[in-house]
């Protein structure tokens, strides 16, 4: 079946990687530390920018920020993050490149604390997915009470680009909560992951 027979959420419709993000991993449970570092740098990249230019440069990041391993990360060099800011696989932010070797060093305080990110983060929606019912784009928000409580834990924690909009797209990605609209065929898929 071609991709752009299915039913999909509109948002995704602009590219073909684009759609491929949406029907593969977009809402899917996270469980994986590793790859919650990955969204949590995606995601603090996107910060004023859309997903599609991250998503284009996701390679870029896998590169640069050692295959998103937060232990690598953390020990990042001045040299090593000025290197970075040089190379257009990603988007040159200072503030966001410096916050995404600040933020390698709490995810592992968080790891320590915690035994995994996956249990720090899941805890904030119970340790479950909450499968939302939204009949259109426009239903759903831009921040929820979990994504705020989150997103301030974060902030006191000391992370960086980690406001609740920048949080809340990060539960989206992540499966914490599943917001494809009702008529979308991940929906119910996603709705019956464990």
């Amino acid at each position: 079946m071609a991709l752009k027979e299915k039913s999909r959420c509109s948002w995704c419709l602009k590219f073909e990687q684009y759609i491929k993000y949406h029907d593969e991993e977009w809402g899917v449970p996270v469980h994986n530390d590793q790859i919650h570092f990955e969204f949590l740098i995606l995601e603090g990249a996107q910060a004023g920018l859309s997903w599609s230019t991250i998503l284009k440069k996701r390679d870029g990041y896998k590169k640069l920020f050692a295959n998103f391993d937060p232990a690598k990360v953390a020990k990042f060099s001045e040299k090593k993050i000025e290197t970075i800011l040089l190379n257009p696989a990603i988007v040159r932010n200072r503030l966001k490149v410096y916050a995404a070797v600040n933020n390698a060093k709490r995810f592992l305080e968080i790891q320590k604390e915690f035994g995994s990110f996956d249990f720090y983060i899941w805890s904030f929606v119970s340790h479950k997915t909450m499968n939302n019912r939204r009949k259109s784009l426009k239903e759903i928000p831009a921040t929820t009470k979990e994504s705020d409580a989150l997103s301030k834990d974060l902030i006191k924690r000391g992370f960086k680009f980690v406001g609740s909009t920048v949080i809340y797209a990060h539960m989206q990605a992540c499966g914490l909560v599943n917001d494809h609209v009702e008529d979308c065929f991940r929906y119910k898929e996603v709705s019956s992951l464990p």
